[in-house]
């Protein structure tokens, strides 16, 4: 495949589909890209599954999973016409999710591929929630069907009723998750041809108009593997022709799909010049890029991936950062095949490209040729909830050490760093023990740096049981007072920030999209009158009234509320789900007398007092986990939950199999997997379903504190 023809059909937009593959771990996806990227041409059929060609870094192979997305640009070849396919291989385990959300960003279609024997799992509808929230339409491939021949041994009609039983769990998923308007239009179905099975291991696919086309039946495969002869099925229904051809008919091209994506993933004037270059995906309009991915390349330093939305990219091209709020040069564009660059004259709207020059960039930034109203943030779904402090073993390599956190922070952004440069200390927040465990191993054997890493620490929250009385909080130079109270924000709000219904950051007067959502969530006009910053999942409202100054101070007192946020007053932990109001105000008439070092504390005092009153509480993260094991084990595992204070909500057995969904505290799951393991000699299998957070019990509520509070060198009282 030449670098002329991919450049050739970047230009034709309509003959483009951009899509990435989504699944449980384990479920085979890097197996099926590799099938994908042989029938392309781009690796020999023998080494396709084998070669792993999407998982190109150590840890990836040794550990058998996928840890980031790759990208990678394929021509394929539907009814006498070639189509540029564009596909990114994503993590299928749940510490890597952060992965998944970010690819979703730059395509339009994904293949959801689910195990025929094992069927729709947590991560799967973690997946699909992922997909429908971007407006990425689902496809369905059913994998593994030679396991329900060969182990499950189903006859025909068996199969078909495991097959219809799937596909009806994804189409209740879509039918709960997807926004008015998709859910009925997005359901996937044997007889429109939006649904595909086969065994990615073995290479072969099939779909109904696939088989109805070349006349292969259920029959033919079931006898293909008890003759033993399923490499004819192989070469009668290639798992690339089928799946490639069901993208081309069931995804929308990069034209299609902006027309209804835009206006949910972009905020700005849909009638500006941008706005109209967004929605036709122009290539001759404004550029407008967004790196899902920044990987550092030895030879060429930061390689941002990303989608273009609209505009063409050069090499040379100066643009804008929105975010980082500077101009830059393009020193390189490129496009993907696998682990390979391939750099190229232009990239043109519609496309997955690879671009170097973007200097200190960040996932989700949005890059154009002037200032413009960036694309809204990327969304996770769950937060990182557990920590390591991490130190180099010398005091020489204390440099090299920020720079490595640094870029571990772009090259995952679902990993959140903490740097304190004087102490030599930093801290590395993750979703969960496996997920640091493989950066600090990146950070030893591929950035060359020996650390070494704290016992994991668990970050709590702090929040507020009730509505308190406004506290006053005094200036140091005792001219200004602010009388501030807080309460806590209702589940409803709470929720809508989490999910994204409504945007963290500053408010401005008169929003009409915040006012809006504020109003459909039952809060009345004065009310949404006050909102002035929605930050972290707390909301801070001004109800004061008339007051001449507060246009010069209220900027200040943002600042203030929002470093409250990040360190409340228990044990300096993150604030959540609270309700901050400024009720009053007394200002010194003189600007000079009411500077940031006289603002700043008087409102950090005041929200404090007002949290004490509102008897503030610490909460703590808990998993909802879903555990598969062997029914003889469940006895086991029931010790086990409840000696981590977890609690058991449900359980199924099935056979010789059970599922039991049970609630755990994070700060007891350290070490989980290898108890998992020991209780049920290595059988048991436990997935995320959910992550909340919930009050700490009140028996243990002030040790807790104490452990923080030392830790972190604090007073013991606070």
């Amino acid at each position: 495949m030449a670098e002329k023809d991919i450049t050739k059909l970047m230009e034709k937009q309509d003959h483009i589909r951009n899509i990435a593959i989504a699944a449980h771990i384990d479920h085979g996806k890097t197996t099926f890209s590799d099938n994908l990227l042989a029938g392309a041409g781009m690796l020999s059929e023998e080494t396709a599954g084998k070669q792993l060609a999407l998982d190109f870094h150590e840890d990836e192979a040794t550990r058998g999973i996928t840890i980031d997305s790759a990208s990678v640009s394929m021509i394929h070849n539907v009814g006498g016409e070639d189509y540029l396919i564009n596909l990114i291989d994503t993590p299928g385990h749940v510490d890597f999710g952060g992965d998944v959300t970010r690819a979703m960003r730059a395509v339009d279609g994904c293949i959801i591929l689910c195990c025929a024997v094992e069927g729709v799992m947590p991560q799967t509808e973690t997946v699909v929630r992922q997909a429908l929230k971007e407006l990425v339409k689902p496809i369905l491939f059913i994998n593994k069907v030679d396991r329900l021949i060969k182990e499950v041994k189903l006859t025909p009609q068996e199969m078909e009723k495991k097959f219809i039983s799937i596909i009806d769990h994804v189409n209740e998923l879509i039918e709960a998750i997807a926004p008015e308007g998709y859910k009925e239009k997005w359901k996937v179905g044997v007889g429109e041809g939006s649904v595909a099975f086969g065994s990615a291991f073995h290479n072969w696919a099939l779909s109904f108009s696939y088989m109805k086309e070349k006349g292969i039946t259920f029959k033919d495969v079931i006898d293909a593997y008890e003759n033993d002869n399923y490499k004819e099925l192989a070469k009668k229904a290639p798992l690339h022709e089928v799946v490639l051809a069901m993208t081309v008919n069931h995804h929308p091209n990069p034209i299609q799909a902006q027309k209804y994506r835009i206006p949910k993933i972009w905020h700005g004037d849909i009638d500006s010049s941008l706005g109209k270059s967004l929605i036709n995906c122009d290539p001759k309009g404004e550029i407008a890029f967004v790196p899902i991915k920044i990987v550092v390349d030895k030879h060429a330093g930061e390689v941002a991936a990303g989608r273009l939305f609209s505009g063409t990219l050069k090499q040379g091209d100066e643009v804008y950062m929105n975010l980082a709020k500077r101009n830059v040069r393009l020193q390189q564009v490129s496009v993907y095949k696998g682990s390979q660059r391939v750099i190229v004259d232009k990239v043109s709207a519609g496309n997955i490209a690879g671009v170097v020059g973007l200097r200190d960039v960040f996932a989700g930034e949005t890059v154009s040729k002037t200032e413009t109203e960036p694309f809204e943030a990327i969304k996770h779904l769950f937060d990182p909830v557990v920590t390591k402090s991490i130190e180099v073993k010398k005091a020489a390599d204390l440099p090299k050490l920020v720079e490595v956190l640094k870029q571990v922070g772009k090259e995952d952004p679902s990993i959140k760093i903490e740097i304190n440069e004087q102490t030599g200390e930093s801290l590395m927040s993750g979703m969960g023990e496996l997920h640091l465990e493989i950066i600090e191993n990146r950070i030893k054997s591929e950035k060359g740096l020996d650390v070494k890493t704290s016992a994991p620490i668990i970050v709590y929250r702090e929040t507020v049981g009730k509505e308190s009385t406004p506290v006053e909080g005094r200036s140091p130079n005792k001219h200004n007072s602010f009388f501030i109270k807080v309460a806590p924000l209702e589940d409803n709000i709470y929720d809508a920030i989490k999910s994204g219904d409504l945007r963290e950051g500053r408010v401005k007067k008169k929003n009409k999209e915040i006012a809006e959502a504020f109003s459909n969530l039952d809060w009345d006009g004065d009310a949404i009158r006050n909102v002035r910053d929605i930050y972290k999942g707390n909301v801070f409202l001004d109800e004061t009234r008339g007051e001449v100054h507060i246009g010069e101070v209220i900027e200040m007192v943002l600042d203030a509320f929002e470093m409250v946020m990040d360190h409340g007053p228990l044990a300096r932990e993150p604030c959540m789900k609270m309700k901050v109001s400024l009720v009053d105000i007394k200002l010194h008439e003189d600007a000079i007398h009411r500077g940031p070092a006289q603002v700043y504390p008087a409102v950090r005092e005041s929200i404090k007092g007002s949290m004490q009153k509102g008897s503030y509480t610490l909460l703590e993260p808990l998993q909802i986990h879903l555990i598969e094991i062997p029914e003889k084990f469940l006895g086991g595992i029931t010790k086990l939950v409840g000696s981590k204070r977890g609690q058991m909500l449900n359980v199924k057995q099935d056979g010789s199999n059970a599922e039991m969904e049970s609630k755990l505290p994070v700060a007891e799951m350290l070490g989980w997997s290898n108890d998992l393991r020991s209780a049920t000699e290595g059988r048991g299998v436990s997935s995320l379903k959910d992550q909340l957070f919930e009050k700490v019990p009140t028996s243990i509520q002030d040790d807790v504190i104490k452990k923080i509070r030392s830790r972190k060198g604090l007073s013991e009282n606070q």
